[in-house]
Parts: structure tokens; sequence; C-alpha cells
């Protein structure tokens, strides 16, 4: 019916446990970004700064203060000010749109916002405060800030299948029980570590990363310029001496040939699911790497396996977490092979979704299999089942969730952007393997005199990036099954992504770079003036261009010369270039990686 892993210990708070570092290691280094580093007692000095700044401001016990920060030693000390002032942090990322931001900051009530720019998108009347913000100190000397284990810590914003996205309320004992539990499991090692934030502070997976720095950890902010690049990641990883890096499946195939030879660190991996090809992989060159498994609502981390053996599994709970395989009438789910969902329960359940009690209510249930009164159980969506071995196997969803490249995608959300466009009647959005593992989504509308093109550039308008179609192709009418409903199934493959009339330059290097191009994409005519992204690239399609140009014109080529590149021009430019500079050094292969770690 249901597993059971050891209850944790008492947790302590995590601002404690920061204090404790503080002052038994002031000089050890606390973060290092693209801006500079802190020590512990620069992060203690500029946060207790900061936290006086946003009292003033008028800032108290369980408010919520915004975090609109770039990827910079600002956005820890921002993190910890927030806490250190009693309230609740909601991470605003500068690259979404304005009115996403804007629904965001009303939706969560900010009593303030901390960011580096004049005026972001905000309601009237909430203040600003830059993160090197400071108030006189009229008070004496502060106060230690000790929260309570239900005061929340954090609202983060996920997709939501109302077409809205939805905060979720996650306090602080949830928090500081998944250290704990993280620590008893093994996971995190006793001794100070090396971690790299890699994460966006609006994925949950974040949250794991940048709190470490309470236990003492030294924090590596991975800045949006040496995540997009993996070379000059894996270089940051050596610099730094990164122990602890947390990625996504899809993460993995950016850096798999640049770390082919290098020390890698024991890799966090999350966010979606591990594909077999992925998980045998570095199971058969034996890199330490961990599978997480968790919602937001679980705080970020429930289920862990080593990934070690032949085939892809969840794991067993964290210490304190209850896991339950149940049918659709709550009954246990028993026999090997069985599907049924997965509910979780325990010390890590966020309060819920603020502003929608019925919301909250159809997903955090009473359990009815806990001995403590009260006690609540989430309802993951997540099928699973149990193998003839007894792994927790994950088998997909009981909705139309999906997860792309570590974000979870409500495509309801994406169906309603994309339907409220002038001219279309009608809208559909589903996930789209073009190749094996790049996902993408595939939009498809009805209407009179609507263009693919337009569409996708009102929803860039609206949407964030991990949001926005690939391709949006118009049908004289949706597919419905016999009763009636969309039949998503019977959608037919994505048109192309809309270009302009023409093709690119035929002939030498310039028709090589305009045939990977096509190949990759899917598209079959490129004007030299196409944009990559606009066309619906993405990272992990960026990294296949560049590797199958390195394969096939033996160039030293890097992911930033694709993406920095205005267009097809530029970035055939850049491969001309990188041709004139000779031959690609050789690389050493994952054969090489695994002779060298026997």
């Amino acid at each position: 019916m249901t597993t059971f892993a050891e209850p944790s210990t008492v947790t302590a708070d995590l601002l404690a446990r920061l204090r404790g570092v503080v002052a038994a290691h002031p000089g050890r280094v606390a973060v290092h970004a693209v801006d500079g580093s802190l020590d512990f007692t620069d992060l203690d000095r500029r946060t207790a700064a900061l936290a006086r700044a946003l009292r003033a401001a008028g800032v108290r016990r369980g408010d919520r203060v915004g975090v609109h920060l770039a990827r910079t030693a600002d956005l820890p000390v921002a993190l910890l000010a927030t806490w250190r002032a009693g309230a609740a942090y909601v991470p605003l990322d500068p690259a979404y749109p304005a009115e996403r931001i804007a629904f965001m900051a009303a939706d969560a009530r900010l009593t303030a916002v901390v960011s580096a720019d004049a005026r972001p998108s905000l309601p009237v009347g909430v203040p600003v405060l830059r993160p090197d913000a400071d108030a006189p100190d009229t008070e004496g000397p502060e106060a230690p800030f000790t929260p309570h284990p239900l005061d929340s810590a954090y609202v983060i914003y996920t997709s939501g299948s109302t077409g809205r996205p939805k905060g979720v309320e996650v306090p602080h004992g949830a928090v500081a029980d998944l250290v704990t539990a993280l620590e008893l499991s093994g996971a995190y090692r006793p001794e100070p570590g090396v971690v790299a934030w890699n994460a966006s502070v609006c994925f949950d997976a974040s949250v794991q990363q940048w709190v470490r720095i309470c236990r003492g950890d030294t924090l590596v902010v991975v800045d949006d310029a040496q995540r997009a690049e993996p070379t000059r990641l894996v270089r940051l990883l050596a610099e730094h001496g990164v122990t602890d890096l947390d990625l996504t499946p899809s993460h993995w195939q950016l850096l798999r040939e640049p770390l082919a030879g290098a020390r890698t660190p024991r890799l966090f991996m999350g966010g979606e699911p591990v594909p077999a090809r992925t998980w045998r992989e570095l199971a058969d060159a034996r890199i330490d790497a961990l599978n997480l498994y968790g919602p937001t609502e679980c705080t970020v981390d429930a289920i862990t396996a080593p990934i070690t053996g032949p085939g892809p599994h969840l794991g067993e709970p964290l210490p304190g977490v209850r896991a339950y395989l149940l049918d659709g009438r709550l009954a246990p789910v028993t026999a090997a092979g069985a599907v049924g969902e997965l509910y979780l329960a325990g010390p890590g359940l966020a309060h819920g979704y603020p502003g929608h009690p019925g919301l909250t209510a159809g997903r955090f249930t009473a359990d009815p299999f806990a001995t403590e009164p009260g006690a609540r159980m989430y309802r993951t969506g997540d099928q699973a089942r149990r193998s003839a071995e007894g792994l927790l196997e994950y088998v997909g969803r009981v909705d139309r969730q999906v997860k792309l490249r570590g974000f979870r995608v409500e495509l309801g959300e994406v169906e309603h952007a994309l339907g409220t466009l002038a001219g279309v009647t009608a809208a559909a959005v589903t996930l789209h393997e073009a190749a094996p593992g790049d996902h993408r989504l595939a939009g498809y509308v009805t209407g009179a005199d609507v263009r693919p093109a337009d569409l996708l550039a009102q929803l860039r308008r609206t949407l964030p990036a991990h949001l926005v179609p690939s391709t949006v192709t118009v049908l004289d009418a949706l597919p419905l099954t016999p009763n009636g409903k969309l039949d998503h199934a019977a959608l037919p493959a994505p048109a192309a992504a809309p270009t302009a009339v023409g093709t690119a330059a035929r002939g030498g290097l310039d028709e090589q770079v305009a045939e990977v191009w096509r190949t990759v994409l899917g598209v079959p005519d490129i004007e030299q003036t196409d944009d990559f992204l606009s066309l619906g690239g993405h990272s992990l399609a960026a990294l296949r261009v560049v590797h199958l140009l390195r394969r096939k014109l033996d160039v030293e080529l890097q992911l930033r010369d694709l993406l920095d590149a205005a267009d097809l021009a530029g970035f055939t430019a850049a491969v001309r270039r990188a041709a004139a500079a000779g031959p690609a050094a050789a690389r050493p292969t994952l054969t090489a990686r695994r002779e060298a770690v026997r």
C-alpha cells in the first residue's frame, strides 16, 4: 500500500543554522557570482542591511516580498534578507513578459519588491528597494528573527490549467525538513560543499540549491550566459571546484560532451523523467548521480534514487515522507505492474494555493492512512507502478500536465492564451517530439486570416519562453471524438515553423549550415535573415546544430556562436571564422571517460 521512510529528526530553522555558520566560519566564501564574491561576514552584513530597509518600508511578518533580480550575488542576499525581515519571497524573473510579472505581483499582494530596475511592472503603490538598500538602525541591535515552522517561506508561481499561473505557498518548516531529509539520506555530504545554483529562481528546484548556503556550503550563482554555454559552464565548475550540480535530463544533453574527460560533480537530476538511454549512460559511466522526484507542492524533492542499475525508477521516499500508490477509490494498489496514482504526505506539504481555496481542497486532501489528526496528503496526478523487483516506476500523468526542460507546463494555460488572440476561434496545444529527446510545444488554431508568425509574436509578449509553442498550425477544424470533445491524438504533425518566402543561399558552406538548420528545426525553406529562436529553436536544438556542424565541418564552435547570432547569415559568418581558424581539437569521448573512471 505505502512506503514509509524513517521519520526525520527535529530540524533547526535555516536562519538559525546560518547564524551558526557566520559565527563559526566568518571568512569562508559564501557566494561566488559574476559580479564578485561574498564571505559569510559580508553575506550577514548585506542581508541585515536589506532586512532593515524592508522593515522600514513597512514589511512585517507574514508579508510577501517580490524579488526581481538577475543572477548575481544580489539574488541570494535578497532572498535571505526577505526571510530576516519575516516575509516570504516571491520570485519575479526579469525575463518574464511585463504582463505576467504584473499579474503575479498583484495576485501575491506584494508589500514590497527588491529590484535593480527603477520601476518594474508592478501595481501602483508597491515600494521598490534596491538590493544594496539600508536603513538607520533606530531600535538597537537586530533581534534574530526565528520563523515559526508554519510561517510562509516563499510563493512560487507555476503554470495553471485555468489559463492563469497559480502560486504555491510553502512554509519554513517544510524547507528546513527538506534540507534535513537530504542530509539524512546522504544526498548532501556531511562536510561543506560547493554548490552550483543552476535552476531559475522561478523553478522550485532552485530552493534546494540556494538554501544550502544556510548549512555552510559555498554557493556558485550561475548566470544566464554561463547556463546557456556548456563550455563556459564546465569551466566555471572546474574553476570553483563545484561538488554538486542540479540539472534536468535535458540540460545533461547539453553538458555531456563538454564534461567528457573532466571531473563530474555529483549530479542532482530532476524536473522531468530521466530517459532510459540517459540512465544507462550515467550508470555505465559510473557517474555519481541521483534521480530526484517531487512536485512543487511537496517542497521540491520527496523521493530519491541513485542512478544505478538497469533502468529508470523513482526510488524511495526521503525521511519523513509517506508515499501512497492508490486507485480511484483511494484503495491501495499492491499488485506488481498495476498502475495507481501517487499521493504524498508528510512535513513537506505546501500550505496550498493562496487565493484559491477550492483548488487547494481538490489537491490537498485528508490522509486516511495517517495516525495523527488533521494530516493531509497531496494528489500528485502522476501515475506509477511497482515492478516485479519492487521498484517504484513513473508511468505518466492522469491529466494533460507536461514537463518541458524542467518546467511544469499546463497545456490548458497555453491553449487559453492562444485561444484569446484576435481571429482565433479555437485552439489546441500538444507536446511534440521533433527528434529523440527534443520535446516542443505545438499549437493548432482555427480562424480566418490568422498568421502563425503573428500569433507567436503576440504570445511572446504575454507568456514566458517555455510556454510559447515552437509552431502554430492553422486547421480548417480541430478533430473531435465521437462525443464531441477535442481529440488531441488525432491532431496532425505540426506544420513547419513560419518563414519568409524563399530559401537560403545554395552551395558551399552557406548551404551546409542552412541544411543543418532545416534538419534540426524541421523547416523546409530558410532565409538568411531568419532568426533561430523565432523558428522554434531552443537550447537543446541549438546544441544539435552546433554538434552536427562540429562533426560535419571539423570546426571549433560554441553554443554562444548560435545564440548570439542575429540570424542565419550572422551564424554562418561565425562558422566561416571558425573554419578559417583550423580543425577542432580532439575531444575525449564518453567511452574514454568510462575508462578513466574505471
